[in-house]
């Protein structure tokens, strides 16, 4: 069969456009003009690209098809395809604030959105404090421990002290089982050698003693732990160590209200209560607990009062103010050392302690453009301590306070970034006050995605002892990335110098005085096991101590003379070891986690000790050569149990009565926790602390709880 001329014309233009238009091609312009894009660059503040970013789109007001899901690539780009309609696209990771935006789309049309995203302060994979501004803990080369509220709430923990005592190279003293005076020990330092931030206040006195023994966790989200001298940052007090607690803000549209009550032995009872929202460009968060019991012993009642607030106003995306405040007032029973029976003047039945903190902190943050990040904040504290011994014919109140104003300007480029300050605190105590003033300077840059580095410096003047500058350095190197079996490997170091002032001694006394100081220097690293399930992590700390403030009674100095002697920089001491950390998702269920610490401390110089046990060679006072901790959590349907077990071995301790007690003898102590949640947003608590009723130490003569538990109810209402 011949073709006619038309028909061969016809069947040579189709094949030409088969050749030239194939039918792929055709199909994907055909989807293309029926379909829309939205495709952009993910960077973090520093301007480097963020890979690993979930982003979804979600069809809104009725727009047609399903939700549509990606994740940014290693350059940090991502690419969604949607049908034409309005949608709200979502961009979360847990280390970045969540950001919402929507976006009406037509047939063919193409949007770009290119978004440096923030950082979320509150993130268990966020770290705050090590350096002037926050990073993920991936890239942090300082040793960090971060307690989230989701730990918290596993063991139904009420008081910050014990909270923190899980964490490795921490070791605590308590005077008492409630509300005797509480002071914590990190990486073999003095216990007023660590400084503590609530919201950016700081909360020492001056000459950095805190007291933890009415500190608690309400309406507290996060606490990190950063080890080694931070004096560079920080100034006079973060001689061994930077604890800060931040406190809830409100995330949610819709008011969430939390209420809580529980009680158990020794007649105790404890109720909270809290509200949180967020309501346009205002965030709230507040909260009131109380605490009572009658103690376990005879005159050892202790009640606690705590009003906590976080509020913050958003003028742009750029323009931000927060105001967080706290308030804690407690009242405790003093008994003293009940385990000396024989020895009169230990026990005082009448005495009791009254005590009142506050603390304030308000910080304006101004990010003009995307290199510049602006704070201006400044914070208060004020201390009240009124003591009654009847036995003893004595009372007395105390009262400290501080103040400073702190402005922190940045200058972020991609990998790095440059931060410079000034801090002006004014100190104020029964007899003496004194002004501080500081300038610091901090640069980090990341070499590619392996090295991180971080140097600063900071020059502080004190009224009293002058200036000083103190350096610190630290960096991390990634060996291996990876999620197979063999995970990432990062080694880390970093070497510092702190201060920390003399306590306001009595007037007269602390102008002689230098700062004591402390030279400290870690290494470790840090390893990702079996798909990420498992992470081990190695530290080797050495750190030195000098100029410490010893106590002459034998001595003469005209110019300081106190309680029939002097006070002179005359004292030496060391601690150096070794940490080991593990955490294990060993299933869907089931968690572990765990440290063991090994800390050598030791006196290298004392020429005046009064005692004993604080002459050179000695270990330094409750600081244990060893210390473990293992928890494991297990949560499933509704309920969820968690089992932490403490062991503190011997520690050098001594009566100071000339009976010569030296050490306070190990012990292991087991807690239980467990919760069920029954629905509609009501869920048990149950606790029981010392599960096997072990009688041990925290100090010779004081008396640790005996078992005890307490059972309660918690209700929330509105958590989206």
């Amino acid at each position: 069969m011949r073709l006619s001329r038309l028909q061969c014309f016809v069947f040579e233009v189709f094949l030409s456009a088969v050749l030239i238009f194939p039918p792929a091609a055709i199909s994907a312009n055909a989807r293309a003009q029926s379909t829309a894009t939205i495709h952009g660059t993910l960077t973090d503040p520093s301007g480097a690209t963020v890979p690993g970013v979930a982003v979804v789109a979600e069809p809104v007001d009725g727009a047609r098809g399903p939700a549509v899901r990606t994740e940014s690539g290693a350059d940090g780009e991502f690419r969604l395809t949607v049908v034409p309609g309005r949608y709200r696209v979502t961009i979360e990771h847990g280390s970045f604030m969540r950001v919402e935006r929507e976006f009406t789309l037509a047939a063919g049309e193409s949007r770009t959105w290119d978004l440096r995203l923030q950082l979320e302060r509150l993130s268990s994979s966020v770290v705050v404090t090590a350096s002037a501004q926050a990073e993920t803990a991936a890239d942090t080369p300082v040793p960090v421990d971060i307690i989230t509220r989701k730990d918290m709430d596993e063991r139904e923990q009420i008081f910050l002290l014990p909270m923190l005592s899980a964490s490795e190279g921490v070791s605590i003293a308590r005077l008492g089982p409630f509300g005797g005076i509480g002071s914590l020990f990190l990486d073999g330092g003095n216990s007023y050698y660590t400084k503590v931030f609530v919201d950016g206040a700081p909360v020492n006195e001056p000459g950095g003693t805190v007291d933890f023994s009415n500190l608690t966790l309400d309406n507290v989200d996060k606490i990190e732990i950063v080890h080694g001298a931070s004096s560079a940052l920080f100034g006079s007090d973060a001689m061994a160590g930077v604890i800060q607690i931040f406190t809830h803000r409100g995330t949610t549209t819709k008011p969430v209200i939390e209420l809580e009550g529980d009680g158990g032995m020794f007649d105790t009872g404890r109720g909270s209560a809290r509200i949180s929202g967020m309501a346009g460009p205002f965030d709230y968060s507040a909260g009131v607990a109380y605490f009572d019991t009658n103690g376990q012993g005879p005159f050892d009642p202790f009640r606690d009062t705590v009003l906590s607030g976080n509020f913050g106003w958003r003028f742009s995306d750029k323009d931000t103010l927060r105001l967080a405040l706290r308030n804690t007032s407690s009242d405790a029973g003093q008994p003293g050392q009940t385990l000396l029976p024989d020895v009169p003047f230990a026990v005082d039945p009448g005495q009791h302690t009254d005590l009142h903190d506050f603390s304030a902190n308000l910080t304006w943050e101004l990010k003009p453009n995307e290199h510049w990040d602006n704070q201006l904040s400044g914070s208060e504290s004020h201390f009240r301590q009124f003591e009654d011994s009847p036995a003893f014919d004595f009372s007395g109140t105390t009262i400290f306070n501080r103040a400073d104003l702190e402005e922190r300007l940045a200058y972020l480029f991609p990998g790095g970034g440059v931060t410079a300050g000034y801090v002006f605190e004014v100190e104020n105590g029964p007899a003496e006050h004194r002004h501080n003033q500081a300038g610091y300077l901090e640069a980090r840059y990341k070499f590619g995605n392996r090295l991180n580095l971080i140097a600063g410096g900071r020059a502080e003047a004190n009224s009293f002892f002058g200036t000083r500058v103190v350096p610190r350095v630290s960096a991390s190197y990634a060996m291996r990335f990876g999620h197979d079996f063999w995970g990432a490997t990062k080694v880390r170091a970093s070497y510092g110098e702190g201060i920390v002032e003399p306590e306001m001694f009595p007037a007269g006394c602390t102008p002689i005085l230098k700062p004591e100081q402390s030279t400290t220097v870690d290494a470790g690293v840090d390893q990702y096991v079996a798909s990420d399930r498992a992470k081990i992590s190695l530290t080797y700390f050495h750190n030195d101590f000098h100029n410490i403030v010893g106590f002459n009674s034998g001595g003469a100095n005209p110019n300081c003379l106190s309680f029939g002697g002097s006070f002179f920089n005359t004292d030496k001491a060391r601690a150096h070891g070794s940490s080991a950390a593990f955490e294990v998702k060993a299933t869907r269920w089931l968690n572990f986690a765990g440290n063991y610490t090994y800390d050598d401390s030791r006196v290298v110089r004392a020429p005046a000790a009064s005692d004993p046990a604080l002459i050179a060679g000695n270990r330094l006072f409750l600081r244990p050569l060893h210390s473990a901790n293992l928890a494991a959590n297990a949560r499933f349907r509704r309920m969820n149990w968690n089992l932490a077990g403490t062991y503190v071995g011997r520690r050098a301790d001594s009566d100071f009565l000339g009976l010569g007690i030296t050490s306070v003898p190990a012990y292991v102590r087991f807690d239980l926790a467990n919760s069920l949640d029954l629905g509609h947003g009501l869920s048990t608590i149950a606790r029981v602390e010392n599960l096997f009723n072990n009688h041990y130490q925290d100090a010779v003569g004081y008396p640790a709880l005996r078992l005890n538990y307490r059972l309660g109810l918690k209700y929330i209402w509105g958590r989206e």
